[in-house]
């Protein structure tokens, strides 16, 4: 039968029937072969006489784990954004996650300057009940999980986290304990839990839904600072930093999710955007290198620029050392600069702005009476980084629109002056704007972007091969990219089978 005269749907019907085929023996003429049955000897990788920690034997299925999971690499992760970078609103990006066996949603603040994911436990009884963004406040218990257990000090990956400040083991406990504390002077304390984070994932045009992995987190018993306020209460922190403990390094390490991840956080409206653990694609993404071995995403900021004038700062206050640099931090909401560049942006800044605006000083803050629109009345601002990539900033991504005085607009500049040595680059200039974090190739691309419209993923199934793209929106799921990649995968599945069998699918 010649395979051009076969039928779509006879060619369909081979595919499945040959998946269905049993495999056939072939026996050579003559005298039927005796029958043998192939021993394989079997030992106990633990002896019988020996008593073995847990903590080993789950170290040692972890590993098994991620070898079982190595073939899964390149899938996208999609994870829902709320929230605002509005100070006067929310003033913080947040997603869900789903945690433990059942599985229960927790709302955890989008932070790309710490490590760990982080949820409140059920233990902590100072703790904000209730939470003025309008949302329920869940708690972890362990007990209540069938797959959740605490990280005991004997556990490798404590041991091997136990040489950072942040993880300790105290004398009178064996639990894995943790203690941040965060630029604001806000701070937790916990411990770390083990259990199963739920997922959907798209993954070479197919949808793996309710997909699950288990990874290590904190449970967080004591905080202080701004967690503690009732009228922004959140569940937790996740945490995107590239430390060994992020949920992006422990899912990208067994190959789960590729080494790089993305977000495009919305500035007007409502706020909201896009966060997935995979790459937006968008041909205009500029990049800049990571500056190696800092322990966040630290670029090499080499100028500012107001209305295209280079600002009279010397390029050495941005050099990073242990106590320097430039900071990309989605959990801060402004924008601070150290002192020796700040003071040159004001005073630019002022003297640059058309004569329609009247300057003023509002709670020790320079601010400005606006009557008309902002692109009329203020120039645009352009940060250098090192590689030639350029990061420029509408009036709307350095101001803050605070109210009005005297029937105007009052707007307020959203720069604040850095206390210490380490400028932060926040929500205010973040929004707007692609980010793509790619750990991979230790650099991070931006570009300008309307959020609230959808973007291109791509969806990988090696660690360089592209296969395709789909398509994320706000508020969009997995199984919405899944609609726009089927028809693709159902070719290229197709076209690979029809091959092996012989056939020509045209």
């Amino acid at each position: 039968m010649r395979a051009l005269d076969a039928p779509a749907e006879f060619l369909i019907f081979l595919v499945l029937a040959a998946l269905t085929l049993p495999v056939p023996v072939v026996v050579r003429c003559g005298a039927a072969p005796a029958p043998r049955t192939a021993v394989l000897p079997l030992q106990r990788a633990f002896p019988l006489d020996r008593r073995v920690d847990p903590d080993l034997l789950r170290a040692r299925d972890r590993v098994r784990h991620a070898r079982i999971l190595q073939s899964v690499a390149g899938g996208v992760v999609d994870f829902s954004v709320q929230g605002s970078s509005d100070p006067l609103l929310i003033g913080l990006y947040f997603t869900k996650v789903k945690l433990g066996s059942p599985p229960k949603v927790f709302n955890v603040q989008i932070d790309t300057g710490s490590d760990v994911l982080w949820v409140t436990c059920s233990s902590c009884s100072d703790c904000p009940q209730t939470s003025g963004l309008g949302i329920e406040l869940s708690f972890f218990d362990s007990s209540s999980s069938s797959t959740s257990y605490l990280v005991s000090c004997s556990d490798p990956l404590c041991t091997s986290q136990i040489q950072t400040m942040s993880t300790e083991c105290p004398p009178q406990s064996n639990q894995c304990s943790y203690s941040f504390q965060y630029g604001d002077g806000s701070g937790t304390t916990g411990h770390y839990v083990s259990d199963v984070l739920y997922f959907d994932m798209v993954m070479g045009g197919s949808l793996i839904a309710n997909s699950s992995a288990p990874v290590v987190f904190g449970c967080s018993t004591y905080q202080s600072g701004d967690l503690t306020k009732s009228d922004k209460a959140i569940d937790g922190i996740f945490g995107f930093g590239g430390g060994d403990l992020s949920v992006v390094s422990q899912l990208s390490s067994r190959g789960i999710t590729p080494k790089v991840f993305s977000h495009c956080l919305r500035g007007d409206g409502n706020g909201g955007g896009i966060m997935v653990l995979g790459e937006i694609l968008e041909p205009s993404i500029v990049y800049s290198p990571l500056v190696p071995s800092q322990p966040h995403y630290n670029l090499n900021l080499q100028s500012i620029a107001v209305n295209g004038q280079p600002l009279p700062i010397d390029p050495a206050v941005f050099a990073t050392t242990n106590n320097r640099g430039t900071i990309i931090d989605s959990g801060t909401t402004l924008t601070y600069l150290v002192e020796d560049a700040f003071d040159p942006f004001v005073n630019a800044l002022t003297a640059t702005v058309s004569q329609t605006v009247t300057p003023i000083i509002s709670k020790g803050r320079q601010c400005f009476l606006v009557s008309s629109s902002l692109s009329e009345t203020f120039p645009l601002v352009s940060f250098n980084f090192l590689g030639g990539a350029t990061m420029l900033l509408k009036p709307e991504e350095y101001l803050i629109h605070v109210g009005f005085t005297e029937g105007a607009a009052l707007w307020c500049i959203g720069f604040e002056k850095a206390q210490e040595g380490v400028s932060i680059l926040g929500d205010l200039v973040l929004k707007d704007k692609i980010f793509v974090y790619d750990l991979a190739r230790q650099r991070i691309g931006w570009a300008p972007y309307d959020c609230s419209m959808s973007v291109n993923v791509s969806v990988t199934s090696g660690k360089d091969e592209f296969i395709n793209a789909g398509q994320l929106s706000m508020g969009s799921s997995s199984r919405d990219m899944l609609l726009e990649l089927l028809p693709i995968g159902l070719i290229i599945l197709l076209m690979h089978v029809s091959r092996a069998m012989g056939f020509h699918f045209l």
